[in-house]
């Protein structure tokens, strides 16, 4: 037996868990699934998001293709018109999406951006959707523009962990992402954070990025898996096997038992047939459609999984 106990485990016991093998993932994911369950029950959070301006960033994050040194064929575009967000938000409503995320490339919004996106968020709460935003590092300010405009949720992902940060990207630093989590917090907005997986990081980092997000107590943690693209510095790198990529999501649900899971970008290419085993490693949210530059599954194909699992939206 692996463990007799699920939930405020330590390094030194995660890191055991990782080398979870045959049988001993069986019993893994029933602890995961457990702690799920008292966590959530059978509800599963859904949310979507919009590329509301994309590309010319001038970031180097290395998984990328919206990166400034990324050679990816992507379309790129300025930051879009209110119509044709309410118009995706709506859709992503009619198939029972609680959250809607304004997402934006660049360190940070202009300040005449800024002005837009708070009309944005302002519609999207209108709407009856509970607004979101990734926009960069942003400071205490510009967040409470946000917050007054009805935003209640900022996402902004750690990527991994402090250790390894600097091996995908060096134009901005990791304290700087803790510094605009904080900030988010500071003005009592929900925080979203979490990472991508496969990127060359080891088990150790994977594990460190689980407690760091446990210490500044995140309540969504998105896991994004790899994914290659032409044009950017990784594009030469495997996708995870599916069964890493579930122990991942059942090592984090362990770790951190009281805030979400949810599985967002990666999941198709990634997961192939054991899509619907996210649930049963103890994800209870999800990323319903498309992602940033790249594609997701239909939304009906994901409702009939979670139909098909006995989970309610």
């Amino acid at each position: 037996m692996l463990l007799t106990e699920y939930g405020n485990i330590d390094r030194k016991e995660a890191l055991y868990l990782s080398g979870a093998r045959d049988s001993e993932m069986v019993e893994l994911f029933v602890l995961a699934n457990r702690a799920k369950v008292k966590h959530s029950g059978k509800r599963i959070d859904l949310c979507s998001i919009i590329n509301a301006k994309s590309g010319a960033c001038p970031e180097d994050c290395s998984f990328c293709a919206q990166s400034s040194r990324s050679k990816s064929n992507i379309h790129v575009y300025p930051l879009i018109d209110v119509d044709v967000v309410l118009d995706a938000a709506r859709v992503a409503r009619e198939y029972g999406v609680r959250r809607f995320c304004t997402v934006t490339s660049g360190r940070a919004p202009s300040d005449r951006e800024l002005d837009k996106i708070c009309r944005f968020t302002s519609a999207i709460r209108d709407s009856g959707l509970l607004p979101c935003a990734t926009l960069g590092m942003l400071g205490a300010e510009q967040l409470k523009r946000l917050k007054d405009a009805g935003l209640n949720r900022y996402h902004h992902n750690l990527e991994t962990s402090e250790a390894f940060f600097s091996e995908i990207c060096t134009t901005h630093t990791y304290r700087e992402k803790i510094r605009t989590i904080e900030a988010a917090k500071s003005l009592g907005l929900s925080v979203c954070s979490g990472g991508i997986f496969g990127m060359g990081e080891s088990w150790e980092d994977r594990i460190e990025m689980a407690f760091a997000l446990r210490d500044i107590g995140v309540d969504s943690v998105p896991i994004n898996f790899f994914t290659p693209i032409d044009g950017t510095s990784l594009a030469g790198r495997a996708l995870l096997e599916p069964l890493e990529a579930l122990k991942i999501i059942a090592i984090y649900r362990l770790i951190l038992p009281e805030s979400e899971i949810r599985i967002c970008g990666g999941r198709p290419a990634t997961l192939r047939d054991l899509n619907s085993q996210i649930f049963l490693a103890g994800a209870d949210g999800l990323l319903l459609g498309d992602y940033l530059t790249t594609k997701g599954r239909r939304p009906e194909d994901d409702l009939q999984m979670i139909r098909d699992m006995g989970l309610e939206i």
